[in-house]
């Protein structure tokens, strides 16, 4: 059952929400253009405010399927390990020659159904960096940077050591995706997110 779950979470994961809603709604692979990467960000930036909101959802709501799949089956995993898959699947796609995105939606959807108050903790944090700096980079570093010591701070104190063994290697493995976008910050050249503009028109 366990092994059933991990691969359908895998699965779940590697739906390129991106590169359907690019190819479907606007005939463009966003892997051409931007960044490259299959995630919200690019999307945002290649597609516009609506199919970036859209993908955002697909890719949290992946996450958060996967890690409700232990309900689904009546198993006693965990549903923080069930959700891990899904953040890999989203990382490295079968269904896109393993090029995918960073995770950070999809990590996203896994906290939400495991550990909502989590969620909300590390959401805020991006919310406020995102509102500062206007760089989504900087915004999900930070939040994984928060999401890790608020893990480890909360095992500690309560002695569940699920959330250190799961979600620092998963907030570590954020952090290490975005190393080209920490250079690109350091050297002033990453680009902000124009909030609350509307995208010219061509």
């Amino acid at each position: 059952m366990e092994i059933m779950i991990i691969l359908l979470s895998y699965l779940l994961g590697a739906i390129p929400f991106a590169l359907i809603i690019g190819k479907i709604g606007y005939r463009v692979d966003v892997r051409e253009h931007g960044s490259g990467n299959l995630g919200t960000t690019n999307t945002f930036r290649v597609l516009g405010k609506k199919a970036g909101i859209l993908v955002l959802l697909g890719d949290m709501g992946k996450g958060f399927a996967a890690a409700l799949l232990p309900l689904l089956f009546g198993s006693e995993m965990s549903l923080l390990l069930a959700g891990i898959p899904a953040v890999i699947g989203h990382s490295y796609p079968i269904f896109a020659k393993f090029k995918g995105g960073k995770s950070v939606a999809t990590s996203g959807g896994v906290l939400l159904a495991a550990f909502p108050w989590f969620f909300f903790v590390v959401v805020g944090t991006f919310i406020v960096t995102l509102l500062i700096s206007r760089m989504v980079s900087l915004s999900s570093m930070a939040a994984a940077a928060v999401g890790l010591v608020t893990a480890t701070t909360y095992s500690l104190l309560t002695k569940d050591w699920l959330p250190l063994i799961v979600i620092v290697p998963l907030a570590l493995f954020i952090i290490i995706k975005h190393r080209t976008n920490w250079q690109r910050i350091r050297a002033g050249k990453e680009p902000k997110v124009p909030l609350f503009q509307k995208k010219p028109k061509s």
